[in-house]
């Protein structure tokens, strides 16, 4: 059921900004509550630095954001706005990613990026969709950065199985040489933009992508990461 405007997505409390979506209490008890590491986003004694993991094998991206766990109430928004065909709630989703950007900004100096890369959906699963979630969250981003954003600089060439439903080399091999980039990024700060990151193999082939064809840096920016 959509909220009546002006009341929280979650507690049904008015807000000070009817855009805003979800209040600010709200906001605040999603945030992460345990260490994670600043690069791959997985639970870490401290997180200021990279993990163990990341020291002895980094992933192709310099930092990762993410709102919390894939867990409700959060888990419930996304899965309202994917299948529950709610268009509507991505801004507020947008919003609470663009503070978990601006927090890690401030604990680690990552520069803003210079373009958005939404993670694109399978033709025919966008087509029964209506949209891709990704773009939804891109389109606010990008406008409140002030950065570039085009929801065809990375285009999906081959349609791939559900990820969910597979281990991590299997997720591996499945998004192997799927992408192909359309627009130049050479000595750009990207940020590449998803709803869940999982094992990270989808954001791990674009951003491998991405390198090669000479982007300064590269981020990952999602509303989860499975912990």
């Amino acid at each position: 059921m959509l909220t009546a405007p002006g009341l929280c997505w979650l507690c049904r409390m008015p807000l000070a900004l009817a855009r805003w979506g979800i209040c600010s209490v709200c906001t605040q008890a999603l945030k992460m509550q345990i260490n994670v590491c600043p690069q791959c986003g997985l639970p870490a004694t401290c997180g200021v630095f990279p993990c163990g993991r990341c020291l002895q094998k980094p992933p192709p991206w310099q930092a990762l954001v993410a709102v919390n766990d894939y867990l409700p109430p959060l888990s419930t928004l996304i899965h309202r706005l994917k299948f529950l065909h709610q268009p509507d709630i991505a801004g507020a989703l947008a919003r609470l990613l663009l503070i978990a950007a601006q927090n890690a900004r401030r604990q680690q100096g990552h520069p803003w990026p210079d373009r958005l890369i939404a993670v694109p959906l399978a033709t025919r699963r966008q087509w029964q969709r209506g949209f891709n979630q990704s773009d939804l969250l891109c389109r606010p981003l990008a406008r409140w950065l002030g950065c570039e954003y085009d929801p065809c600089a990375i285009k999906r060439i081959r349609a791939t199985p559900v990820q969910h439903h597979l281990r991590a080399r299997l997720r591996r091999q499945n998004v192997k040489n799927a992408f192909r980039l359309e627009l130049p990024v050479r000595g750009l700060h990207i940020a590449i933009v998803d709803d869940v990151v999982t094992t990270g193999s989808t954001a791990a082939e674009i951003a491998h992508l991405l390198l090669r064809s000479g982007a300064a840096t590269v981020q990952v920016w999602c509303l989860c990461r499975t912990l």
